[in-house]
């Protein structure tokens, strides 16, 4: 069975095979239209930050207003999908800073979205960046979250973020009194702990905090704006983000084989943030969200055909899933074009 510890045997085998920090596969484009895929823009992005702080908003008021009664749960719903789910992406693009073109602008939301996706915001920045250089290389790669030889009702225990949630609030217990996970200590750079102790403790004062206001007001009502949506508005992007790269080839150095681009409808998109053009993404990671749509239909030809729908993709990745769980061996092997070099 394959051991995917960070840093574990496995890492030494990709050592040794050349996949740490490799030279991976780039389609042909023109230099010209790259520089004005890679373009970021503060508007766009403050316009769709906004309207997802809006969307929030108008949600959380008529959750609010519809408490103790049976319209609650629909608005709670939603609420927890933008909560829980949509600050994925928006943690995502941040963490790259490449949605906005001004650093600190990609801080700030990266800092909010960190917190509502329930996630200690440096360990994360370098576990991602280390997900870009080895992506889905075992034993360097900390976010392979699909493994295989896995039963398959684990990753339905996922949708309420059975194993996610406690592992990184024991990670931010820890991080608050000073102690580094293996993890950390594999990829993280050492002069960046003391942002990770900060960052645990602020954010569990204000999960100490909801707790304690829920208690006096003998209301469990604050939590479910804060620190609930994170458990049960987790689901959603579990659905988007199990389409990026499960079931497909491990210890490759081509994007094309161990990821997918997804065709999404606007509403997906616009919560997803357009990771749905996912080997797009990671084969060029500093062009911003707004442009990734562009940079598909430039290099499409180059690349694998896209899943024409999410149910396509989950379709495959349940297939696939349940396949691994007991055939360590099985992958979806993607079907290269022949205008691919």
């Amino acid at each position: 069975m394959r051991d995917y510890t960070v840093g574990g045997p496995e890492a030494k085998f990709a050592e040794v095979n050349g996949l740490i920090d490799a030279d991976w596969y780039k389609p042909k484009v023109d230099r010209e239209m790259m520089k004005k895929f890679m373009a970021r823009s503060n508007g766009l992005a403050a316009l769709h930050v906004a309207s997802w702080l809006i969307a929030l908003g108008v949600f959380g008021y008529l959750a609010h207003r519809s408490w103790g009664s049976w319209w609650a749960v629909p608005a709670f719903a939603v609420y927890g999908v933008l909560y829980g789910s949509m600050s994925d992406s928006r943690w995502h693009e941040t963490g790259h800073r490449t949605a906005f073109r001004t650093k600190w602008m990609n801080d700030v939301v990266y800092y909010i979205a960190s917190f509502m996706v329930f996630r200690e915001p440096e360990t994360w920045r370098w576990s991602h960046a280390r997900h870009h250089s080895d992506t889905i290389i075992v034993g360097r790669d900390a976010e392979i979250a699909f493994k295989r030889n896995v039963p398959f009702y684990k990753y339905l225990l996922e949708l309420v973020s059975f194993g996610a949630f406690p592992a990184e609030l024991k990670q931010w217990i820890q991080n608050a009194f000073g102690k580094m996970t293996d993890n950390q200590k594999d990829f993280q750079p050492a002069e960046t702990y003391r942002i990770s102790r900060w960052a645990s403790r602020v954010y569990l004062s204000i999960l100490i905090a909801t707790v304690v206001v829920s208690w006096q007001i003998k209301s469990f009502e604050p939590l479910m704006f804060i620190g609930l949506p994170s458990i049960y508005g987790h689901w959603f992007v579990v659905v988007l983000g199990v389409t990026q790269h499960a079931g497909l080839a491990e210890n490759t150095t081509d994007h094309r084989l161990n990821t997918r681009t997804v065709y999404m409808g606007p509403l997906n998109r616009w919560i997803y943030w357009n990771m749905n053009y996912h080997i797009e993404h990671h084969i060029y990671p500093s062009v911003p969200f707004h442009q990734l749509k562009n940079l598909h239909h430039a290099i499409k030809d180059q690349l694998p055909p896209p899943h024409p729908s999410t149910f396509s993709a989950l379709r495959e990745v349940v297939y696939a899933l349940r396949r691994q769980a007991k055939d360590e061996g099985f992958f979806i092997e993607h079907k290269l074009p022949q205008t691919a070099a």
